[in-house]
């Protein structure tokens, strides 16, 4: 029987290995305590007070009250719930919504459904480290915007936006503040109330929970958030989400936040560590470059250009299964739109051509690498970027 290849992971803005801890967490919901949350019997009491647990555990970590949070199955829905919901009960107020062209594609497609819809988004630019500009932020404001959406870091490239000062803007306007949190929740700090978000979304399979479960944070305290129901049949997360609540999968993501939580300050230098060196070494490759804002961004992404060699090639360079190396996971883009052979809508808003666009690949680090691992990865990289530069000389 041939032997299983070792696998080295860098692909963690797409998705993370659960935690042995969370699985321990969730596991007995997924056999012996299978009871459904809202069934008044005692069976069901035990699910629902530990879901009730789970609910605290997320609003402890973005510093929000427990009953503003929606539990859904990750955060498509979540954004979907979110910008759909506004539009719908905000309409007395006007139909313009701002957003950035860098966005995650759940916010871009919900967009464009809407715009078919008779609303007007304003889609802001980017410079070219990735930031958005207040300046042009507050020249689009109109009486009628309802809604400013920015996500909080960036899939692609990890550069943090001026969350606090977007949404201050926001509000002096009279509009609501989303933001998707899914890649900073659990990485960096974020609490609600500080950064003046009303909106905000996460998901548990990028914080070592599993997939299919996550949250929508709609402020109830202070400038009170109304969204209708988008889902019908029962009633269930307050009227907004009904449908059977997967129970496993909100524990995990419970427990998940509660470790996030503890583990914060460690894994930033941990995992950042990692990173840099990483980062550092590849960037003694000739024509490489780092992408997006080197300074306000998550300590465990980097984003390179490697001038003279297809993304898709490196990726296939480094999954070899022909050779006796660990095959190694990155990707050169949103796993969410992984289908298309478009080049990333994010590095092209930064001002990168289509080639350099299709030169660029993302390494994103998590807790459970180690610095061994990095020197495979480095060495794996430069073999594979000389090759296929030598190829097209």
């Amino acid at each position: 029987m041939e032997a299983k290849k070792q696998v080295i992971y860098l692909d963690n803005n797409a998705t993370t290995q659960i935690d042995k801890k969370v699985l321990d967490a969730m596991m007995p919901f997924l056999t012996d305590a299978f009871a459904n949350a809202n069934s008044t019997h005692q069976f069901g009491v035990h699910a629902y007070e530990a879901v009730k647990t789970a609910r605290i555990q997320v609003s402890e970590l973005i510093g929000a009250a427990a009953h503003e949070i929606v539990f859904t199955s990750g955060s498509t829905e979540a954004i979907n719930i979110a910008i759909k919901g506004v539009a719908e009960n905000y309409l007395s107020k006007g139909k313009h919504i701002v957003t950035v062209a860098t966005e995650h594609s759940a916010v871009l497609d919900t967009c464009q459904y809407l715009e078919n819809k008779g609303f007007e988004v304003t889609y802001l630019s980017v410079k070219a480290d990735g930031l958005i500009d207040l300046k042009e932020l507050k020249s689009v404001f109109r009486a009628d915007t309802i809604l400013v959406s920015v996500m909080l870091a960036n899939n692609e490239t990890g550069v943090i936006q001026p969350i606090k000062e977007i949404a201050e803007l926001a509000h002096n306007f009279g509009a609501l503040f989303m933001s998707d949190a899914t890649q900073a929740v659990g990485k960096i700090p974020v609490n609600v109330d500080e950064l003046g978000i009303d909106l905000l979304c996460l998901s548990g399979h990028k914080l070592n929970a599993s997939k299919g479960a996550g949250a929508l944070f709609v402020r109830q305290r202070m400038n009170r958030v109304k969204i209708p129901a988008l889902f019908h049949g029962g009633g269930h997360e307050k009227g907004m989400r009904s449908g059977t609540l997967n129970v496993p999968g909100i524990i995990a993501l419970g427990a998940a936040c509660s470790i996030a939580q503890k583990e914060m300050s460690k894994n930033a230098e941990s995992i950042g560590a990692l990173r840099n060196y990483l980062e550092i070494e590849l960037l003694k490759i000739e024509g490489t470059a780092v992408n997006g804002n080197i300074e306000n961004r998550l300590y465990n992404t980097s984003n390179i250009l490697f001038r003279g060699a297809d993304s898709d090639a490196i990726i296939m360079g480094l999954s070899n299964s022909d050779n006796d190396l660990p095959i190694i996971a990155v990707s050169n883009g949103s796993a969410c739109t992984s289908a298309s052979i478009e080049p990333s809508h994010v590095l092209i808003a930064m001002g990168l051509d289509e080639v350099a666009a299709f030169s660029s690949i993302r390494f994103s680090v998590g807790k459970f690498n180690t610095k061994k691992e990095m020197d495979v990865v480095i060495n794996s990289v430069k073999d594979v970027v000389s090759t296929l530069r030598l190829m097209v000389s």
